[in-house]
């Protein structure tokens, strides 16, 4: 600062002390300053934050940090929902400025290009996972506006399950190429279980002298026991047992994180999927779990006892194999009629309803 800056300076202190008013003193004069330099800083911060877009939002900020830890294929289908779908419509809107109106037309698009509904539910899901990071960040309030958007009604339950012969067909040729893929699936296919629990299976869960096995944390359910049918305990019985907190089924001393690829490839070897286009027909690993189920409505177990076989949290979901057992409810309704005429008989007379 010059001499005559100096000067300036201290007769203008000078002066808003006669008034009282203004700074006081050079260091007020410099906090003054300093605190409208912060303020200014601030609204700009606060600006640039409103007019940050859900495009510049979801590429430097949110994707880098979901990919951390996640399987690489399931990065890779939220990155593709942004590129095909997101960001098309919603990419240069500011996130303060989304509205649901552009999630319909974001549906709209998928839809229109016959996409099935559950990829529309993962896109959603994409925007949502990203909207409320953002709101946890303070760049947004309220809901999803996902939220407000009606899904279409999803239609993925498997309509086909094997038949005897398929199903040993299948287990045999697994067992030529790949004994751990043949594991899986033997379990799959006798315990109704899914993949992620079979994988998840420790060696303190198997118990071999009740023949059971313990199902924790499964999806959907607190935890329940499966019972071994003879071909898994002797699968078992085959194995070098574990310290209990050891998986019991490893590739190479690796966690198993998805359906080997010789499972896909032993089907289309077998062509059990051949001229199907409707995928609820398809045979994938999860066809094994719902060939258990369907196997045990037609041959007469009640609907209960399948609830609880497969682990499910309520009827409902076990409600989709009532069209299976179309014998098992005729002689149920048999047996009601046949115990209705005996209690007629001992009684002696017919019951007549009153009019």
């Amino acid at each position: 600062m010059t001499a005559a800056k100096a000067y300036d300076e201290l007769k203008a202190i000078k002066e808003n002390i006669k008034r009282a008013q203004g700074p006081q003193s050079l260091a007020e004069k410099r906090e003054i300053l300093h605190e409208e330099k912060q303020a200014e800083q601030l609204e700009k911060a606060q600006a640039e934050k409103d007019l940050k877009t859900f495009g510049q939002y979801f590429t430097k900020e949110f994707f880098p940090a979901y990919e951390i830890g996640r399987k690489k294929t399931t990065s890779r289908k939220a990155k593709e929902h942004f590129k095909n779908w997101i960001e098309p419509v919603i990419g240069n809107i500011p996130l303060k400025e989304i509205k649901p109106f552009y999630i319909e037309r974001i549906k709209k698009n998928v839809l229109e290009a016959k996409k099935a509904p559950r990829t529309l539910e993962y896109i959603f899901a994409t925007i949502r996972q990203a909207w409320n990071t953002a709101r946890l960040n303070g760049l947004v309030v309220g809901e999803s506006p996902t939220k407000a958007i009606k899904p279409p009604k999803i239609d993925n339950k498997r309509v086909r399950f094997l038949t005897y012969d398929e199903a040993e067909t299948l287990l045999n040729a697994l067992k030529e190429k790949d004994t751990l893929a043949y594991s899986l699936a033997l379990i799959s296919l006798h315990c109704g279980l899914r993949l992620g629990e079979i994988v998840a299976i420790k060696w303190g869960h198997v118990n071999l002298e009740r023949g059971t096995i313990d199902i924790v944390d499964p999806k959907g359910v607190k935890g329940h026991a499966v019972f071994m049918t003879g071909k898994v305990k002797a699968l078992f019985d085959k194995m070098t047992e574990g310290k209990p907190d050891e998986l019991v089924f490893t590739r190479d001393g690796e966690p198993i994180k998805d359906t080997p690829k010789i499972y896909a490839e032993v089907v289309s070897d077998l062509k059990l999927n051949e001229g199907i286009t409707d995928k609820r027909r398809k045979v994938c690993f999860h066809s094994l779990r719902h060939t258990f189920a369907s196997w045990h409505v037609t041959t007469g177990t009640d609907l209960y006892t399948v609830k609880e076989l497969l682990g499910h949290s309520n009827i409902s979901m076990t409600e989709r194999y009532s069209h299976l057992a179309p014998e098992t409810l005729l002689n149920a309704t048999r047996a009601l009629e046949k115990a209705i005429n005996k209690a007629e008989h001992k009684a002696g007379k017919v019951i007549r309803l009153k009019k």
